[in-house]
């Protein structure tokens, strides 16, 4: 059973994530290491805030079904806070409701006590009243954000994905071989199945946490390996990876170079570029170099990459779309028309690498967003603009129970004529 004060904890993360542009699982970190709490109590704060935002909607329905009338912001929050633990998580019921009350202020308690001991009486009531929302709702999707999807994608499409925006994502992994990858040891104990149509990449059930700490596998969705896996990278050659923090699509792309060459990894300097240079040492990526950079600042691009990269990935900053259900805040820090403004920067980020191909280059551009403003649209827009390039191909992939969507475009640079 968790501590007692894991509540509080979840309640004051909560609280912070509200009133700030901080990302949950920052929060949920920083909050966690304050605290010093242990493996157990730190999965349960991070199971409740995580389940509380991905749920956000569903839960402001299920209070308005259950309270009538204006409620404070702190209170709020203390029923979203109990009425997840009751109504989708199962926690005991006195415990979510007695350790929630003793949150509130005294003059709320009665109030919030009554709400939640109502909502255990009618829990398989106000379950069954959830299938009946619009998908929006029942999901937690921003009406905005679902509305756009529907256009796009059509009813039965749009649902899927933001269904499985609401489901947590599952524990995935990728086997390293350049640090010899999982042994038999480490697929049996993490219960370890094979992911059709990834090699190397494996669903498991419990993380092995030797083989992560050892550098033999790599927490990473299989998505991830579409843009290395489009840009082909061949031994011997020089690899630009910009944007390349957390470093997962460099150490694949390591993989496939047999860690010959050379692949200069790039991102802004701060937690980005460490936690960049960090991996690739745990992964044994040696032919790895990490370089702090802001693309779009002024000079900070060394002028002897111009025409240096024999291939280039860019996965560029985006909304996010494809892997709500791992950034599960990302979906409440879109406003409308945020598919317009994640545009422009990224073609601003592709028109600054551009001039660092070689003649007869490969460039890979891709996002985890599955908005075709940020996609398709973008890359038909930087073709017109850079004559020397030329789509060669394109794959996207949708959000599944299996992986994150994705897009990804191989352009290759040609002769002007």
């Amino acid at each position: 059973m968790a501590s007692k004060h894991t509540r509080r904890i979840c309640a004051a993360i909560l609280r912070d994530w509200e009133e700030s542009t901080t990302f949950i699982d920052k929060l949920i970190d920083r909050h966690c290491t304050k605290a010093g709490l242990d493996p157990r109590d730190r999965a349960f704060v991070q199971n409740i805030t995580l389940g509380i935002v991905r749920n956000l909607t569903l839960l402001g329905d299920w209070i308005d079904m259950l309270r009538k009338g204006k409620i404070g912001n702190e209170e709020q929050r203390l029923l979203e806070l109990g009425l997840y633990q009751v109504l989708l998580m199962r926690v005991p019921d006195h415990a979510a409701v007695n350790e929630t009350v003793q949150l509130a202020r005294p003059r709320a308690r009665a109030m919030i006590n009554a709400v939640l001991r109502r909502a255990i009486r009618e829990r398989e009531q106000l379950l069954a009243l959830a299938e009946t929302l619009p998908p929006a709702q029942r999901y937690s999707i921003p009406e905005h954000i679902y509305k756009r999807w529907e256009e796009q994608f059509g009813t039965t499409q749009s649902e899927e994905i933001a269904a499985t925006a609401a489901t947590p994502a599952p524990l995935t992994i990728r086997s390293n071989p350049l640090r010899g990858g999982l042994n038999k040891q480490d697929l049996e104990q993490s219960q370890a199945q094979p992911v059709n149509d990834h090699a190397g990449f494996y669903l498991v059930e419990t993380l092995p946490l030797d083989a992560l700490a050892s550098g033999r596998c790599y927490a990473q969705d299989p998505s991830t390996a579409v843009a290395p896996g489009l840009l082909d990278p061949q031994p011997g050659e020089r690899i630009l990876d910009a944007c390349a923090a957390p470093g997962g699509k460099s150490a694949i792309l390591a993989t496939a170079m047999n860690n010959t060459g050379e692949i200069i990894a790039i991102d802004i300097a701060g937690p980005r570029s460490e936690r960049l240079l960090e991996n690739m040492q745990r992964l044994a990526a040696i032919n790895v170099r990490v370089e702090e950079m802001d693309l779009l600042g002024s000079g900070e691009i060394p002028e002897d990459f111009r025409e240096s990269f024999d291939r280039i990935l860019i996965d560029v900053p985006c909304s996010n779309t494809g892997v709500f259900r791992r950034r599960v805040d990302a979906r409440w820090r879109l406003m409308p028309g945020f598919e317009t403004q994640m545009a422009e920067l990224q073609s601003r980020l592709v028109h600054a690498v551009v001039p660092l191909l070689k003649p007869g280059g490969k460039l890979v551009y891709s996002t985890c967003s599955i908005e075709p403003e940020e996609n398709s649209i973008t890359i038909s827009s930087i073709l017109q603009e850079v004559p020397r390039l030329r789509k060669i191909e394109e794959t996207s992939l949708m959000p599944s129970p299996t992986h994150d969507g994705a897009y990804a475009a191989l352009l290759e640079s040609v002769a002007e004529g």
